[in-house]
């Protein structure tokens, strides 16, 4: 019998550690990886991956039917929303405010305020804040939001180089999480954090979205940039070391295999699992590539990817 020795990489560097919640409600940390993902003979990996399942400030008009049929009338609530998401097992939950989007309905501060205080009071899980992804609309309901969370430590998105001194200076005026967004590329997300950090806020509170592609539609560009962030952060680079998060629901369930229900070959098969297995799968590719937070739409793929990761944890 040939004994077979395994080698053992040395890492110099660590994922940095970032706690979410606090203040009266649940806290959860994420980080502190020595080695990479789920190579546990290697290093150290004290927290495992978690799951945020996305909330809306308005009743989606978009989404498919076997997402839609999977929630019910919950979505028209956004607090009603989120308590179901944390009976469905959400680590977190992710409450996008699409509502103040200018094409969707173009709300501002006062309607982020409200519904942000509206789902901190119907759950105690730790709670992230992602603006309708316009600079402008960004700063200002993720601002109020910020105030309204204060002492809650919750992580405020996006926080992108067009916005970032806003959203930076509001999260160390009331102790937040900037969620750091660059478009999947290794050199801009270094140099975000940087930036982020020159202005004071401390990197321990910085979180990193690469930009999520989903299965057929990137994700091998995306899983390549998130290894190589991770690879340069264990060797010791401290400027790409914080944890990464990735929106998988939205950008998984945005693709045509996802929606389509007509018109489409037999092979597909039904709609429903075909879909279901989009996110899944785009889910555990990207934990396998670094990811500490994924978002999550469907409940079932919350249960289901939240089994994989007890599985590789073990």
């Amino acid at each position: 019998m040939v004994d077979v020795q395994v080698p053992i990489e040395k890492w110099t560097g660590k994922i940095r550690e970032v706690t979410l919640g606090g203040g009266g409600r649940k806290s959860v940390v994420v980080g502190g990886e020595t080695t990479l993902p789920f190579l546990h003979f290697e290093g150290s990996i004290p927290h495992r991956p978690l799951v945020a399942m996305e909330v809306q400030d308005m009743e989606p008009p978009d989404w498919a039917p076997a997402l839609v049929s999977a929630w019910g009338d919950v979505l028209r609530d956004p607090a009603a929303w989120a308590k179901k998401a944390v009976e469905y097992g959400a680590d977190l939950i992710a409450l996008r405010l699409r509502s103040a989007h200018p094409e969707q309905g173009n709300t501002g501060a006062a309607g982020a305020s409200a519904v942000v205080d509206k789902v901190l009071s119907a759950m105690d899980l730790p709670l992230m804040i992602l603006g309708p992804e316009v600079a402008e609309k960004d700063n200002e309901v993720l601002v109020a939001a910020s105030d309204i969370a204060r002492g809650q430590r919750v992580a405020l998105g996006n926080c992108e180089e067009k916005n970032y001194r806003t959203i930076a200076a509001t999260c160390i005026a009331n102790n937040h999480v900037a969620v750091g967004k660059t478009p999947i590329e290794i050199n801009l997300a270094k140099q975000l954090n940087v930036l982020i950090s020159d202005l004071g806020l401390s990197p321990d509170s910085i979180l990193m979205d690469p930009t999520t592609g989903a299965l057929g539609y990137g994700v091998e560009y995306t899983l390549s940039v998130m290894e190589r962030l991770r690879l340069a952060a264990l060797g010791g680079d401290a400027m790409t070391a914080m944890p990464m998060i990735c929106t998988v629901g939205e950008e998984s369930w945005r693709q045509k295999e996802s929606k389509a229900t007509e018109g489409i070959p037999e092979a597909w098969g039904d709609h429903a699992l075909r879909s279901l297995i989009w996110e899944e799968m785009t889910a555990i590719s990207l934990i396998n590539a670094g990811a500490n937070i994924i978002v999550l739409r469907h409940p079932k793929a919350v249960e289901i990817v939240k089994t994989t990761i007890g599985k590789l944890m073990g």
